[in-house]
């Protein structure tokens, strides 16, 4: 029997239906082996950068199982992903079937494919090689930089700026990039400009045309509009060029995730999860790669694809150069496997993003479209034979030949087309506007905005594109707003920082040159312990430099207009957990504070009191915006601290014991009655007329005769909504309905209808109740395929599950599996 180990679970079931009886196919179900979380003992720096591994969690069983199927092979294929990081996996498989089997350890070979096809697999199998070395100590060298720049700047950033914080060798210099474009947007001063753009009318066709000059002086404007609305109009000129619209190269990693999130609206980690679904299923080649080119056989599966749909007379085959100098070449552009009409995929993303690939392959093939682009110009007749107006123009084109269009049909409402006039034709002035418009910052970056960014600087490769978006927007420094990325307060202090103390090591050129070193790592041209020692030394050096400078506690002076609300002393802006504030300058003598827009946090001066229960009445702010509040809130005493190390006495341990104890009592009392303000309404203006009559609610309406739960009405994060247990449903505007009035039978029947489903979600069948929750089994379909939920859980339903016959019995056997 023959063994081949691959990463992926789902790549195994692929390939068993191309290898017989013979082979045994077995997942390793992604690495197997780690560097230890801590930083002490992951990395022995003085014995050369060796990595100290240890066993990922969780992976103990999966590595049983190799070494089991690993005794009973005659021979054994390392088959994981041909890139870096494969190869890696491969070496740490191999280490650990040598470590447990020694000399029994049968021939080990490592193969690669680029697509999952039973010829390339074949193929594969005849042409085994030897472990690349090379390709191993690339990955590894990324990982052991990347693991000692992170913890070494982040242990500095925990100390100098805030615990919690991180930075990273790739993830630092993409912060940057963002933050360098949100300050020119804040240091941007808008100017006004006057667009003039008219409608006319020739030979009863409408024809936009738009002043040619940029107005700045709102007089100028005026007199032109006056003009065009007395003059007698005509086209005074036409310019046509012939030219051509080129098809676009095939995809690579980078152009895959830009083009998936304009097109599919897809975020860069969805298409490589989607690309990677059809990778395993064998319906594309590898989708982590750089290189533009196509292997023979794809060109002459194009070619006759090409000939059959769209005519020979719009192939043009075409082998496109990588511009990367560090491009892997042995890698094909990302391409479908399979060249047919049919779209492939199990879900709606998977079908929509292999059409993508299929179309971009295909169009890159083919014939440019021949185009006329037009520049029609028109001004008013004057007497003197000269206008004293500028232009008004037009630019459009006409495509004479479709070429590649053909195929990439979303590329053509790119063009403008014109209509067919002649110089000299009469045009009748039907409407002119004069808009005043302001000059704008440049814009901030899209997740494609910034792939494209990275990878015209040369920082990160294209397969940790979308992990680099995602670390940073995990950590919060930056927010995602639509596909705009925003950078938070957090975010711009963590780049502030490094940007004044480690300016090269997040810079373009070192981050770039860093990139180089690893692509000869992998070429063979450099060692590792060298690369990685001529980095360590100075950025060691670096970052001992800055242990002795000051705590970043104070961001600046706050605006003068801004005063302490306690003492009246001036501020400044600190950060604090969930962002940039204004505090009291003689904190902490005071602890006066201000949010960044101004309001008071920690404002405990009541506005009166409730006339029913005598208790105080508050304004607070939140961590959801502000909300009142009538009585007081616990006071919850500290737990005291000790420095590391020390060694509490009796006394001490009992006194701490005391203090947990205390805790404990102050949580479990109850809670003061708090109510959100309603849309709209501004802390300041909250009366207390007004707060006693948010306070109403929670307002308890009745007993569930079902389940016997309170039912009460209330206003949650998300707006007005009824409850009884763990059952919701939000009061909509259109209902007429609101918390403060609402009655028992209004909020039962609100309970009794069914739950709305997510947006893009619609129901295909519901089975019936569950025998144990009660609850409805539901089977959902979205774009992604039919689905049943189990809690937050989305349960994908196979292909093969008969959904129009499926009862409610084997509905609960998939969820009890699951």
């Amino acid at each position: 029997m023959k063994l081949l180990i691959v990463e992926s679970p789902s790549k195994a079931k692929t390939l068993e239906k191309y290898l017989g009886k013979d082979y045994q196919v077995k997942s390793s179900v992604g690495h197997i082996r780690d560097l230890p979380k801590t930083n002490k003992d992951a990395i022995d720096i003085q014995n050369g950068f060796t990595p100290r591994y240890e066993i990922s969690q969780g992976k103990t069983k999966v590595i049983r199982e190799l070494i089991s199927s690993a005794k009973k092979a005659d021979e054994i294929f390392l088959a994981s992903d041909p890139d870096r990081e494969g190869e890696a996996i491969a070496w740490h498989i191999n280490e650990i079937l040598k470590d447990e089997l020694g000399s029994k350890l049968p021939p080990t070979k490592r193969i690669t494919f680029n697509e999952i096809t039973k010829s390339a697999v074949l193929d594969s199998l005849e042409h085994p090689r030897e472990i690349n070395q090379n390709l191993k100590e690339a990955q590894e060298a990324r990982r052991v930089l990347d693991r000692i720049v992170g913890y070494d700047l982040s242990g500095l950033i925990w100390k100098k700026v805030r615990y919690g914080l991180s930075a990273g060798r790739v993830q630092s210099p993409a912060l940057r990039i963002l933050m360098e474009r949100e300050r020119e947007i804040r240091s941007f001063n808008p100017e006004a400009y006057y667009v003039i753009e008219g409608i006319f009318q020739s030979k009863n066709l409408n024809l936009p045309l738009v002043c040619s000059k940029e107005i700045k002086n709102i007089d100028e404007a005026l007199e032109i509009v006056t003009r065009a609305e007395e003059g007698l109009w005509s086209v005074t000129d036409i310019k046509e060029t012939k030219s051509v619209r080129r098809p676009k190269p095939p995809f690579t990693t980078s152009t895959l995730q830009q083009t998936a999130s304009s097109r599919l609206g897809f975020s860069p980690s969805r298409t490589m999860r989607v690309a990677q679904k059809l990778y395993e299923s064998g319906y594309i080649t590898y989708m982590r790669t750089d290189s533009l080119s196509f292997s023979k056989q794809a060109l002459a599966g194009i070619a006759s694809y090409v000939e059959q749909t769209y005519g020979k007379e719009n192939l043009n085959l075409t082998q496109y150069k990588t511009q990367s100098k560090n491009a892997q070449e042995a890698h094909e552009a990302i391409r479908p496997t399979k060249f047919d009409s049919h779209i492939y995929g199990t879900t709606a993303d998977e079908r929509a993003l292999y059409e993508l690939i299929l179309k971009r392959a295909v169009s890159s093939q083919m014939k440019a479209a021949d185009i006329m682009r037009t520049k029609l110009v028109a001004n008013i007749d004057e007497e003197t034979g000269k206008s004293t107006i500028p232009d008004f123009i037009s630019n459009g084109s006409r495509i004479l030949s479709l070429g590649w269009l053909l195929c990439d049909t979303r590329a053509r409402g790119e063009d403008i087309e014109l209509p067919k006039v002649s110089k000299g034709d009469s045009l009748s002035l039907l409407e002119i506007t004069n808009t005043e418009k302001f000059t704008t910052p440049p814009n901030r970056y899209s997740e494609a905005g910034l792939i494209k960014e990275l990878e015209k600087r040369g920082i990160g490769r294209p397969s940790t594109y979308a992990s680099i978006i995602k670390t940073i927007i995990d950590r919060e420094y930056v927010v995602k707003e639509g596909r705009t990325l925003i950078p938070t307060d957090t975010g711009d202090i963590v780049s502030s920082f490094l940007e004044d103390h480690f300016d090269t090591y997040i810079g373009d050129d070192f981050t770039a040159e860093m990139e180089n070193n690893l692509d000869a790592i992998a070429q063979g041209e450099k060692a590792y312990e060298k690369v990685l020692s001529d980095f360590y030394k100075p950025f060691e050096q670096a970052v001992h430099s800055k242990e002795d400078i000051p705590k970043l506690t104070n961001l600046g002076m706050a605006p003068k207009e801004f005063s302490c609300p306690k003492c009246g002393a001036a501020m400044m802006y600190k950060l604090g957990r969930t962002g940039k504030f204004m505090s009291c300058t003689r904190y902490p003598d005071c602890d006066g504070a201000l949010t960044v827009d101004g309001k008071e946090i920690g404002n405990n001066t009541p506005i009166g009191k409730h006339p029913d229960t005598g208790e105080n009445i508050y304004v607070l702010e939140g961590r959801f915006g502000p909300y009142v509040q009538m009585g007081e809130t616990p006071i919850v005493p500290k737990l005291t601290s000790y420095p590391k190390g020390h060694k509490k006495t009796e006394e001490e341990k009992e006194k701490m014991r005391a203090e947990k104890e205390a805790i404990k009592q102050a949580k479990e009392l109850p809670q003061p009655r708090r109510a959100s303000l309603t849309p709209g309404l501004k802390a300041e203006d909250v009366t207390l007329e007004k707060a006693i009559e948010l306070l109403i609610l929670p307002r308890l309406l009745g007993t569930d005769p079902d389940t016997g739960e309170d039912v009460v009405a209330n206003i949650g994060r998300f707006g007005p909504y009824v409850g009884a247990g763990r059952n919701f449903r939000s009061i909509k505007r259109t209902s007429g309905l609101d918390p403060y009035t609402i009655s028992f039978e209004e909020a039962l029947a609100l309970l009794r209808e069914p739950k709305a489903l997510p947006k893009g979600v619609k129901l295909f069948k519901n089975l019936g109740k569950h025998p144990k929750t009660g609850k409805d089994i539901m089977i959902l379909e979205s774009k992604s395929g039919h689905y049943m939920q189990k809690g937050l859980k989305r349960i994908y339903l196979d292909k093969k599950v008969d959904l129009e016959n499926i009862t409610l019995e084997q509905a609960l056997q998939i969820l009890d599996k699951k």
